[in-house]
């Protein structure tokens, strides 16, 4: 993914499925890529699950692939699939009419986006007087009104803002602006968010 925001920069989002290595799209459920995406500005929206029709082009584009390429050629190695997906990429693209693009090609419409990857992540800002704690390392907690309180794994080693909600006890833990999960002093869990 480097090479790919690199060559043609970053993103706004990337509509995924809820498989690995996206995270699933369940609450609470974040992986390192989706938090180096988070660090990048991407967004990762996830489908809805068991709704394939939700990635509509997803879905044609495989079936294009596999019916102009997998199916005419039985390909030995990886490296006879890499030769046939370049050769035919910029059929795909540049030549061959799309349908749902009023029969344009995809690099007709295609622009690279103007946010480039940076050399290095920036930590997220946070507001002075903001209660910050750094997620440890080894055990994905942090410690906050005499307790430890577990936050998703991913987050391991990065600074998070407990953010008071207007319900007596309760705090957002806040990755950036991203909000991963709640603590509750009430209960002695946290939920994931």
């Amino acid at each position: 993914m480097e090479r790919t925001f690199r060559l043609f920069g970053l993103p706004a989002g990337l509509y995924v499925d809820n498989g690995s290595p996206w995270g699933g799209g369940t609450p609470g459920h974040w992986t390192p890529l989706g938090v180096w995406l988070l660090k990048l500005g991407v967004r990762v929206i996830h489908a809805r699950p068991y709704h394939p029709q939700g990635r509509g082009k997803n879905e044609r584009f495989h079936r294009t692939l596999k019916a102009e390429v997998l199916a005419l050629t039985a390909l030995r190695d990886c490296a006879q699939a890499q030769a046939a997906f370049d050769s035919w990429r910029p059929l795909y693209n540049a030549v061959r009419p799309h349908q749902a693009l009023g029969l344009a090609t995809p690099a007709s419409r295609y622009r690279p986006s103007p946010r480039r990857l940076p050399d290095r992540l920036q930590e997220p800002h946070y507001e002075p007087g903001e209660i910050v704690r750094r997620v440890s390392t080894s055990g994905c907690c942090v410690s906050f009104n005499g307790r430890l309180w577990k936050l998703p794994k991913a987050f391991r080693g990065e600074p998070v803002a407990l953010r008071p909600t207007d319900r007596d006890g309760r705090y957002r833990v806040c990755f950036g602006a991203t909000h991963i999960a709640t603590i509750d002093l009430n209960h002695t869990q946290n939920d994931h968010q």
